[in-house]
């Protein structure tokens, strides 16, 4: 994935942001007196926004006998690290239970290894870099605990519905001559995370980790070795995000 100085600049903010988490949280800390926000959980809607860090990754299942491949010997993935920003749009559902809808966008990277040997020897490893840039469509069940002072930690899950905004046909455009990896742009996702609650003097901080798993194949089959090795493509997505509610 091609990183502009912008996009730079944003992920060294948001790294440096973790790391100054925990001393902001303990500036905001106050006794054990009158908690924060104490009205803030009888409202029937709230708003926030959310920015996080995530990692692409594939769940990759090859064909079983790759002896057809001449010399192709494995097939494997690695993940990259990426961003996500979005929008939060809340519903309060009982007491212990909310509804949650985060539209947003996902920026990140996959890369698919082959490794062919030759010479009998030696193992030339051939990457396939897959840029994606996501609009997330997540409709999330929220389950808390009860509140304990400032803090309360939750569960979440649900499913979400993904389109890549980024076509691999108008790179093939670009460069007919190399072969790129092609994915269908519409992906179904299921969700399940955890996450804590921090209730601050003048809004809500969240953190969350949160597992995404592929419901359907994503790779768009072709008639050439990388393609037509591969069986599935499945997404899964870790991400970690800081909520501003």
């Amino acid at each position: 994935m091609t990183i502009y100085p912008l996009e730079n600049k944003i992920k060294k903010s948001i790294v440096l942001f973790f790391l100054l988490l925990p001393s902001f949280l303990f500036a905001q800390k106050t006794p054990f007196g009158v908690p924060n926000l104490l009205q803030y959980d009888d409202k029937l809607f709230h708003f926030g926004f959310l920015i996080g860090y995530n990692q692409f990754d594939f769940t990759i299942r090859s064909k079983a006998d790759l002896s057809e491949y001449d010399s192709l010997m494995v097939i494997n993935t690695k993940s990259l690290p990426g961003f996500n920003l979005g929008i939060v749009t809340n519903l309060r559902i009982w007491r212990y239970f909310d509804l949650r809808f985060v539209p947003g966008l996902s920026f990140g990277d996959r890369i698919v290894n082959y490794y062919i040997q030759y010479n009998h020897q030696k193992t030339l490893l051939t990457k396939k870099n897959i840029e994606s840039v996501y609009m997330d469509l997540p409709l999330m069940l929220k389950f808390k605990s009860s509140r304990m002072h400032n803090v309360r930690v939750y569960v979440v899950g649900g499913v979400q519905y993904s389109l890549d905004l980024i076509s691999a046909a108008k790179k093939q455009e670009a460069n007919p001559r190399e072969i790129y990896l092609k994915l269908y742009p519409h992906d179904f996702q299921g969700q399940a995370g955890v996450g804590m609650d921090f209730y601050l003097t003048y809004f809500k901080l969240s953190a969350e980790f949160k597992m995404s798993f592929g419901l359907v194949n994503l790779l768009k089959y072709e008639n050439n070795m990388y393609a037509s090795s591969v069986t599935a493509l499945k997404s899964r997505i870790m991400q970690f995000s800081l909520y501003f509610e």
